[in-house]
């Protein structure tokens, strides 16, 4: 079986470059870090496979590495050595091969934590995305814990599509998050830009044809759309969730299957455009790393929607049409998404061990009958929801509470 570590890599590789005909002609026209990349990539890659074959990594099982297509993947290149520098006039940036380019971005927040003392930058990692050249730093940064406005207080967070957050707390407080629908306002400029591109004569790989110098302008018209709008809701998400992980000190999310969504030919647009995942990938290291706080990830198959807010009876069904919440028991009329979003703050309450971060593998579900909901739903979701249970593996310790003080930790620092 042959070597597939790091180093065996390296070594391999500087032994071929000296006198395989295939390297001795170009590979000292490039930095050595943009091969160590290939070859770190390669080699956890290989130890992904590994590791998933012999049981011993968690998640879907992971195929033999591939070639990557120089078309399709992306530009990166990770630089670990030599000069790595943010220049004193904030607006410089100095890598090795490379030297002194001028960032579109100020860096003076970087540089006053460099000069400082306060963070120390370990790498940089040069790649092309979006239509533009960046360059991300990986600095270790010390930083204290910001305290939250409302320690006390949970939330629930119920994600749609009509609405994409509806927030209730545990005062009762009930507000909703609009959809901002990035990518439909973009619609009508995107079917106008698309239909410049395929009036142009584009490339063909079956008969090699190149494209032609206004197909690839068209193209980067195009491009341009796409880019705004990743960038748009970026920006919102960032500025949704960073303004939720300040303010409580308890925040439920649901853990939702995502992919699975997708599959749902007539909502996957919105659901891709809201970006649920994402959500509560953000919420999931700024609350462990800026404010120590608890994400509480409530159970995949808890009836959120169909249990009552006020009694906790259960709905046997609940279809997606029906927007309003009326319970039999209690009579009580509620929106659903306000009606979920209670339930889900409610959920707190019977989280008194553990953590409860989402990002944390080996955290516990949260406890899916609050408030004496005890009636079932389906047989078929009851079994599921016992084998989610096993799955899940021990529970952490208490996360520290919200005060302020200092910790060390790596964080990557985009710069365009």
């Amino acid at each position: 079986m042959a070597p597939w570590s790091l180093p065996a890599l390296r070594k391999a590789f500087n032994a071929a470059k000296h006198t395989d005909p295939r390297f001795a002609a170009w590979w000292e026209d490039n930095s050595k870090e943009a091969y160590n990349t290939g070859l770190a990539n390669a080699a956890a890659a290989f130890d992904n496979y590994t590791k998933s074959k012999q049981g011993k990594r968690r998640g879907r099982k992971m195929g033999a590495p591939r070639f990557k297509s120089k078309r399709k993947a992306p530009l990166a290149c990770r630089f670990t050595t030599g000069t790595i520098r943010v220049d004193a006039d904030g607006r410089h940036v100095t890598l090795p091969r490379l030297g002194t380019i001028r960032t579109h971005e100020p860096t003076v927040k970087l540089l006053d934590r460099v000069r400082a003392g306060t963070a120390r930058i370990l790498s940089a990692t040069v790649r092309h995305e979006r239509g533009r050249w960046c360059v991300a730093f990986q600095a270790e940064v010390k930083r204290g814990l910001e305290r939250v406005a409302r320690p006390d207080t949970a939330v629930g967070s119920d994600l749609g599509v009509k609405t994409l957050a509806v927030m209730a707390d545990s005062t009762g407080e009930i507000r909703t998050v609009p959809n901002p629908n990035h990518y439909d306002r973009a619609r009508v400029q995107l079917r106008r830009a698309s239909r410049a591109v395929s009036r142009r004569q584009g490339p063909d790989r079956r008969t090699g044809r190149k494209p032609s110098k206004r197909w690839e302008k068209a193209n980067a018209q195009r491009n341009k759309v796409h880019h705004r709008v990743a960038d748009l809701r970026e920006d919102a998400l960032h500025k949704l969730t960073t303004a939720v992980a300040a303010e409580y000190g308890t925040i439920v999310v649901e853990d939702l299957n995502v992919a699975g969504m997708l599959r749902n030919r007539r909502l996957a647009r919105k659901i891709a455009d809201a970006g649920f995942g994402e959500i509560r990938r953000q919420l999931t290291y700024k609350t462990r790393q800026r404010h120590a706080t608890r994400l509480v990830a409530a159970d995949r198959w808890y009836p959120s929607s169909k249990t009552c807010s006020g009694c906790g009876a259960v709905k046997a069904k609940l279809p997606l049409h029906i927007r309003i919440y009326a319970c039999d028991a209690c009579h009580l009329v509620i929106d659903r998404d306000d009606n979920a979003a209670l339930n889900l703050a409610a959920l707190t309450a019977a989280c008194t061990t553990g953590t409860g971060v989402a990002g944390d593998q080996d955290t516990a579900p949260a406890v899916s009958k609050p408030r004496g909901a005890d009636q079932k739903t389906r047989a078929t979701r009851t079994r599921r929801r016992a084998s989610a249970g096993r799955a899940g593996g021990a529970t952490l310790p208490h996360q520290r509470q919200t005060e302020t003080r200092d910790r060390t930790q790596a964080e990557p620092l985009t710069l365009w």
